[in-house]
């Protein structure tokens, strides 16, 4: 019976926002909703779906856990480093008119990110920067930039003092920053993806499909990116077999796109 409510919600939800959370790897999906739904009183999931569907906050929240708003500016700063001292400017020194994308952008820390070296490469004006998520709430939080302290933790101080606002201990993203990024809300399994992207980032999201959702996934996202095009992924996200998908090894989790 514990399964078949569990399925029944599975079908519920994807016929009220076609998210099909059979995508996601189920044990740990599974794990991570039945905490909020006990945390929020109900017994089954069919009264969780009911409640959900009538609360925009509880559904809200629902996503939230979902999708595992968990980010940070500079996430491995290492990583963003060889973006901004190897790749960026070999797309650079071929066009200044840089089309990126950050996919599943979650609260916005990461094409915030982005959208600051490409500002230190006196490039962001020219260049498109897309951000997607599947949580309108996260994208809210993206669009408002402002954040804790403990998001900011690994940003060098030269941009802290630029592209931030301090108050008290809460941090805000300049308006020249913000205007800069085109949010969007997005599902990256069901939607298609625009095309001739320079550059692709989609980081600590993949561990949560199924290999099934991956593969289709790496395939969109290789189709997406023009030739040459480069896909930074997380570092926990290895590509095996990257040729199946028309990618090479560019880097650790970087992958060019062959031409």
């Amino acid at each position: 019976m514990e399964d078949q409510d569990f399925l029944l919600f599975i079908k519920k939800v994807k016929d009220y926002t076609s998210i099909d959370l059979a995508q996601y790897k189920e044990a740990q999906m599974k794990r991570r909703l039945t905490t909020l739904r006990l945390k929020k009183g109900y017994s089954t999931f069919a009264a969780f779906f009911d409640a959900m569907a009538k609360d925009k906050e509880l559904f809200y929240e629902f996503l939230d856990r979902m999708t595992i708003n968990v980010s940070e500016f500079w996430r491995n700063p290492n990583r963003w480093e060889v973006l901004e001292k190897t790749f960026l400017p070999e797309m650079i020194r071929k066009s200044r008119k840089l089309k990126c994308w950050s996919a599943a952008c979650s609260t916005g820390e990461e094409p915030y990110t982005l959208a600051m070296i490409l500002a230190e490469l006196n490039v962001l004006k020219d260049a498109h920067v897309l951000a997607t998520d599947i949580d309108e709430g996260a994208l809210g939080k993206a669009k408002t930039g402002v954040y804790s302290d403990r998001s900011i933790r690994d940003v060098p101080q030269s941009y802290l003092k630029k592209y931030y606002k301090q108050e008290n201990l809460t941090y805000s993203i300049t308006d020249e920053l913000k205007r800069e990024i085109r949010y969007q809300k997005q599902n990256l399994l069901t939607d298609t993806f625009d095309t001739q992207f320079d550059l692709i980032i989609c980081r600590n999201v993949m561990i949560y499909f199924t290999e099934e959702a991956k593969h289709l996934l790496y395939q969109k996202f290789s189709n997406a990116l023009k030739p040459g095009g480069i896909l930074f992924v997380g570092s926990t996200e290895q590509i095996f077999s990257p040729g199946q998908y028309d990618l090479e090894p560019a880097e650790t989790f970087f992958y060019r796109r062959k031409s």
